[in-house]
């Protein structure tokens, strides 16, 4: 026989999945991609969401050449994190019905936190727009933001829905240095001075993070990449390929394994450049003039590693290359590599709304199993389930709470990592 909830329970869940709702920030920061329960068990948890499509323009009126199709890239959207809280209260504790609700509430808590851990992780490891500066933040705060947003700008990042989640003490330090400037708006800077608020900075919207994803300095140098056409070490986008037995499955493009001289020391999460390698608007396909920054996904073997984004460089001069071009290469045997995390620091996430997106997922747990259950969903549409069950045997009252989402990186050229204080 299921446990039933008492009124107070009940009441005392549904405010706390309220305060659930406003304790999701980032996730408020984000896109929400709503999955059907039935259709993502099916397919193993995994949906393909579409990248933007990029136009292909051609010079004159003869158009006979040039009419092709275009290749839609798709990326795999993955349910994947779960998340429970498990307590228990004693027939004592009980009599403390405060006690239980302290309890709810922290697991509600725990879980919301998780959640927004999850996506500034996504973005702080690979996002791939790495805005480095040798200053800190308390020195020259403006600068970061303001490099992350010319970054965003030059590769053609629509400039509105732009976020950036700062960790508690760059923070504390572009509020320091916004609080001296005297002939900025009295009310800013007062505001910077007595709260030590930042709001809008350079473009983004700016949040504080009591949490910080930190990066270990990379260790030496000397790594090279052939980045000529016979190398093979550009990227040709596909929307899928096709196996030997005929299976055709869809391609991920975010990613591409190239060949280097050495990965020793090379870690996932690093960030470099490479000599040779301009950036591109992505849909003027004009350079720059600053080199094109990437992210380490994974390190293969001590000659491989899967880098972000691919080295879309048109060197193959397929229709496809041409219309999702990021980077223009002058062709070297052995192009060098160089790291942008120098030192040891603590990343600090900016991305722009529709480059991310949340995946709440469902459990359907079946009523009637001899636990008592209730379910609530947020605003962003994140389930939270709570659960309730007596034990007999030791006069205790078992709790759990679970919530199941995905976050997916959609496209990691419209998010990056600003990293203060690297040389």
């Amino acid at each position: 026989m299921s446990n039933n909830f008492a009124k107070e329970e009940v009441v005392a869940f549904e405010q706390i999945v309220e305060g659930f709702s406003d304790a999701l920030v980032v996730s408020n920061l984000v896109n929400v991609f709503k999955t059907d329960s039935v259709q993502m068990e099916r397919a193993n948890n995994i949906i393909s969401r579409p990248m933007p499509y990029v136009a292909v323009s051609y010079e004159g009126t003869d158009m006979t050449a040039n009419f092709s199709g275009y290749t839609q890239l798709t990326v795999p959207a993955t349910l994947s994190r779960q998340r429970s809280v498990p307590l228990f209260l004693s027939a004592t504790e009980l009599r403390d019905m405060l006690q239980e609700q302290r309890l709810q509430t922290s697991a509600h808590q725990k879980i919301a936190s998780d959640i927004n851990y999850s996506l500034a992780y996504a973005a702080s490891m690979q996002g791939t727009v790495v805005a480095a500066t040798t200053a800190t933040a308390k020195v020259s705060g403006f600068d970061g933001p303001a490099l992350a947003s010319t970054m965003l700008n030059e590769n053609g990042v629509n400039d509105f829905d732009r976020y950036l989640l700062l960790n508690s003490n760059d923070y504390q330090g572009i509020a320091s240095e916004l609080g001296t400037r005297a002939n900025l708006n009295t009310g800013k800077t007062l505001t910077a001075y007595e709260r030590a608020s930042v709001g809008d900075v350079a473009g983004f919207s700016a949040y504080r993070a009591d949490y910080g994803i930190r990066k270990t300095a990379k260790a030496g140098s000397g790594i090279t990449v052939d980045t000529r056409t016979n190398a093979a070490n550009y990227h040709t986008p596909r929307a899928t390929s096709t196996a030997a037995t005929g299976e055709i499955s869809n391609v991920d493009n975010r990613y591409q394994s190239i060949t280097v001289s050495s990965t020793t020391s090379v870690v996932a999460g690093d960030a470099f450049t490479i000599a040779g390698i301009e950036s591109a608007h992505l849909i003027a396909k004009t350079g720059t003039g600053r080199l094109k920054t990437f992210r380490v996904i994974s390190v293969t073997d001590p000659t491989h590693m899967v880098i972000s984004p691919p080295i879309i460089s048109a060197q193959g001069a397929t229709r496809a290359e041409l219309q999702y071009q990021n980077c223009i290469v002058t062709p070297a045997s052995s192009a060098s590599i160089v790291f942008l995390n120098t030192q040891t620091c603590t990343i600090n996430p900016f991305w722009v709304k529709n480059a991310i997106e949340l995946l709440p997922g469902q459990y359907n747990i079946p009523m009637n199993a001899g636990a008592f259950i209730m379910k609530g969903v947020t605003d962003q549409g994140v389930q939270i389930t709570m659960q309730k069950q007596y034990d007999i045997k030791t006069t205790e009252t078992m709790y759990r709470f679970d919530s199941f989402w995905g976050v997916c990186v959609v496209n990691p050229e419209m998010c990056g990592a600003l990293l203060y204080g690297q040389t």
